[in-house]
């Protein structure tokens, strides 16, 4: 990662998973309310987070001072309302439930990663999507069970920001968007152009439309924010800034799906600038 500001950056460790919903480390477009700043924590797992944060991310950021209030903002919305609703709602419902709503809101988002995954290329990428949606659109009973994955083929990640990428455009100024999180120029663009790809854009009227795509894209918040209540409180209490932590793990995040639309294989280990490198354990070779 070319922010880090250590030689050797370490590597941030993940949760229990006895403790850790495994449900919320699933790819899924960053598309809802606060969802980006979700994805951030349940890619990351993180039970330790840093002291600082990249003094590198700051170069990218000329609209900080705006950014942070925006981020204040969302920080202030997410206390008051979506943290203690993303409560009630993982309490109200049992695991199994809340699961297969997770599953149906995946399955909604398939065509946007067939319609980008085509758009980059990725023959390979649209096929296993494509035969995903069919499958659990089908077998899967609307989407409510995952039925692909269990016949090996794997969540695919693909969204127009990512698409762009691969055309060659830059990111642009660092952004963070109300309600969305974190941005930049180019994933802002496709915001708009992802939303028609999805089946929620084409039900009904247009009221029909718009209800459903807000009650789907509220939803899908409050049931990833239910899964890391504790994953984002961990990185709140231990980050000097939090802003800065989180603008510099959300890059990370972000390039590991960008490199996906170039064939480079994700790394689903986020670098932390704030943490040092342990010394390897186990016993020491045998002298010559």
């Amino acid at each position: 990662m070319s922010g880090c500001t250590i030689p050797e950056p370490a590597r941030i460790p993940t949760h229990d998973p006895d403790k850790e919903d495994p449900m919320a480390s699933r790819c899924v477009p960053t598309r809802s309310p606060l969802l980006a700043l979700l994805l951030v924590a349940a890619a990351s797992g993180c039970t330790t987070v840093p002291a600082t944060a990249d003094r590198d991310d700051s170069q990218n950021d000329p609209l900080e001072s705006f950014n942070r209030r925006v981020f204040a903002v969302n920080t202030a919305l997410d206390r008051a309302v979506i943290k203690p609703v993303a409560k009630a709602y993982r309490a109200a419902l049992p695991d199994a439930v809340r699961d297969r709503i997770r599953a149906v809101i995946d399955n909604l988002h398939e065509p946007m990663v067939f319609a980008n995954d085509l758009l980059q290329g990725r023959g390979e990428a649209a096929g296993i999507t494509g035969r995903r949606f069919i499958i659990n659109s089908t077998v899967g009973l609307g989407g409510l069970f995952d039925k692909a994955g269990e016949w090996g083929m794997p969540k695919q990640s693909g969204d127009f920001g990512q698409t762009l990428y691969a055309w060659g455009v830059e990111d642009g100024p660092y952004l963070m968007l109300p309600f969305f999180g974190p941005s930049n120029v180019r994933d802002l663009a496709g915001l708009g152009v992802d939303s028609y790809t999805s089946p929620v854009a084409h039900v009904g009227s247009t009221g029909v439309r718009s209800e459903v795509g807000l009650s789907v894209g509220f939803t899908d918040g409050i049931d990833l924010r239910s899964r890391n209540i504790e994953s984002l409180d961990a990185m709140e209490s231990g980050s000097v800034d939090f802003y800065a932590y989180l603008r510099s793990v959300s890059r990370q995040h972000r390039q590991s799906a960008l490199n996906e639309a170039r064939g480079v294989k994700p790394d689903t280990d986020l670098e932390d600038p704030g943490v040092e490198v342990p010394a390897p354990v186990g016993p020491k070779p045998p002298a010559r």
